[in-house]
C-alpha cells in the first residue's frame, strides 16, 4: 500500500501541466513587464512623430534643415552610438550569440533619431524604432530576474514582438515577426508563449496611453479562385523582386557610402543636401516622411504608376546615408501603390491589391510570410487571408536569400542549390548560426558570375 502511495505522489509530481505552471507564471509574468515597457514606449513614440509629421507638413522650407540634422545625428551615434548603432541587427545577433546586455541607450538615441529624420523630411519608417526600444528595454530586466543565456534570447524575442505589435497595431504579426524574423525558413516555438502575450498586452497598453493606428478600407475582395490565385501568384513575383531589390539597393548603398565616407556624421549630411535638393526641384513632398496619407489613398484610387518608384528611392537614399527609422512603412507604401499599379493588368479590384502588396513586399523584403499574412487580416479584416497568404508566400519565395535585415540566420533555404549547401552542412544551432541570409546572396551572385 506504502508503495502505491508513493508511485502515486512520483507520478503527481511529474504531471507535464503541473511542470509547466511555473514556467507558465514565470514568463507571464516577464512578458507583461515587456509588453508594457515597450507599449509605452511605443506610444509616446507615435505621438510625438505624428507632432513631428504635422509640423514639417506646414513648414516645407524645412526641408534645407535635413542635412544639417543627418549632421547631428550621425555625431551623437559618432560620439555615443557605436555600441547600438547596428540596430535592429544586433537585437538579432544577440538573440542568436548572447553575449552581454544592449545598452538602455538605444532606445533615447534610436527615439531620438527618429524624430529628427521625420521633422526635417527623411524617407524612413518606424518599426525600426519601435522594436529596437522594445529590445533594449526588455534586455534591462536580464539582470533583474537573472536570466541565462537561453531565457536572454526569448526575452529579447519578446521585446522585438511587443515593440512591433504595438506600433503597428498588429498583436498577432507582432508576436510572430520575433519569431519568424531571425532565420529564414525557421521559427523558435520556444517562444511563443511569451512573444504572443508581449504582443497582446504591449497593443493594448500601447492603445490604453491613447495612442491611434490608421485604419484600411480594403472594400470587396474577390472570392478564391482558378483566376484570382493566378492574379495574386503573378503580383506576388513581382511583389518579391521588388523587396529583394529594395533589401540590396539599401545594403549596396550603405556599403557604398561607408567606403567613401569615412567619417560617418558626413554621410547623412550629404544624403541630406541630396534628398533636400531632389524633393525641392522635383516637388516629391509627398514621397518623404512615411507617406500614410498616399497609402490611404491607394485604397481610395488608382495610384500614378512611378509612386512606387519615387519612394522606393527616397527611402534607399535616405536609409543608405545613415538616416536613423525603419523600412517597413516604406515598404508598405512601395507595396500598396505598386498592387495598386497592377491591379488593372490583372483585372483586379485596386484595393484588394493594394493591401496584398502592402504586406507582400515586406514579406519579400523581411523573409516573414507568416507575420505578414496575419498582419493582412488583423488590417484588412479575415476575408483577405487566402489571397494575401497566396501573395505573401509567393514574394518570400521570389525574394532569393537577401534581407532588409543583416543578421538574419538561413535556416532552411529556398533555392534548390542553397537547400544543397545547406543539407550538407553541420545541422544544429552552431551550423544555424554561421550561415547568413547575406552569405547565401553573395555565393548566388558569384556563381552567376
Amino acid at each position: 500500500m506504502n508503495s502505491i502511495r508513493r508511485s502515486s505522489r512520483r507520478s503527481f509530481r511529474h504531471i507535464e501541466q503541473l511542470e509547466l505552471l511555473p514556467y507558465f507564471g514565470k514568463w507571464l509574468l516577464i512578458a507583461s513587464l515587456v509588453a508594457t515597457l515597450a507599449g509605452s514606449a511605443s506610444a509616446f513614440f507615435l505621438v510625438v512623430l505624428d507632432g513631428a509629421t504635422a509640423w514639417r507638413e506646414t513648414h516645407r522650407w524645412a526641408i534645407w534643415l535635413l542635412p544639417f540634422a543627418g549632421f547631428a545625428v550621425g555625431w551623437v551615434y559618432h560620439r555615443l552610438g557605436k555600441p547600438v548603432d547596428a540596430g535592429n541587427n544586433l537585437l538579432i545577433d544577440e538573440i542568436h550569440d548572447p553575449k552581454k546586455v544592449v545598452p538602455l541607450r538605444m532606445a533615447p538615441l534610436v527615439l531620438g533619431g527618429t524624430i529628427v529624420s521625420h521633422l526635417f523630411g527623411a524617407s524612413v519608417g518606424r518599426e525600426g524604432t519601435a522594436v529596437q526600444m522594445g529590445g533594449a528595454l526588455a534586455d534591462q530586466l536580464t539582470h533583474v530576474f537573472r536570466l541565462n543565456h537561453e531565457d536572454r534570447r526569448i526575452l529579447l524575442m519578446a521585446g522585438m514582438s511587443a515593440g512591433f505589435a504595438s506600433v503597428f497595431g498588429t498583436p498577432l504579426a507582432g508576436a510572430v515577426f520575433g519569431l519568424e524574423v531571425l532565420a529564414i525558413g525557421r521559427m523558435r516555438y520556444d517562444a511563443i508563449f511569451p512573444c504572443v502575450v508581449a504582443g497582446i498586452v504591449a497593443d493594448q497598453v500601447c492603445l490604453a496611453w491613447g495612442a491611434h493606428h490608421v485604419h484600411y478600407a480594403i472594400g470587396h475582395v474577390v472570392a478564391v479562385g482558378v483566376g484570382s490565385v493566378i492574379a495574386v501568384a503573378l503580383a506576388g513575383i513581382v511583389f518579391g523582386l521588388v523587396g529583394m531589390a529594395f533589401a540590396t539597393a539599401a545594403h549596396r548603398l550603405g556599403a557604398f557610402v561607408k567606403a567613401r565616407i569615412a567619417y560617418a556624421p558626413l554621410r547623412p549630411l550629404l544624403g541630406g543636401a541630396v534628398i533636400a535638393t531632389a524633393v525641392w526641384a522635383l516637388d516629391a513632398y509627398r514621397y518623404i516622411g512615411l507617406g500614410v496619407p498616399d497609402i490611404v489613398l491607394s485604397f481610395q484610387m488608382p495610384m500614378q504608376p512611378w509612386d512606387s518608384l519615387a519612394k522606393f528611392v527616397f527611402t534607399i537614399a535616405s536609409l543608405g546615408t545613415g538616416f536613423k527609422g525603419g523600412e517597413v512603412t516604406p515598404l508598405f507604401y512601395i507595396g500598396a501603390t505598386l498592387g495598386n499599379a497592377l491591379a488593372p493588368l490583372l483585372h483586379m479590384p485596386f484595393a484588394m491589391m493594394a493591401g496584398i502588396g502592402f504586406v507582400a513586399v515586406f514579406s519579400g523584403a523581411a523573409n516573414t510570410p507568416i507575420a505578414t499574412t496575419l498582419m493582412a487580416i488583423e488590417l484588412f479584416g479575415a476575408e483577405i487571408g487566402p489571397l494575401a497568404a497566396i501573395g505573401c508566400v509567393t514574394a518570400y519565395l521570389f525574394s532569393g536569400h537577401t534581407g532588409i535585415y543583416r543578421a538574419q540566420r538561413v535556416g532552411h533555404g529556398k533555392p534548390r542549390k542553397a537547400r544543397e549547401r545547406l543539407a550538407a552542412a553541420p545541422t544544429g544551432p552552431v551550423a544555424e548560426s554561421t550561415a547568413t541570409a547575406s552569405d547565401l546572396t553573395r555565393e548566388a551572385a558569384t556563381e552567376a558570375g
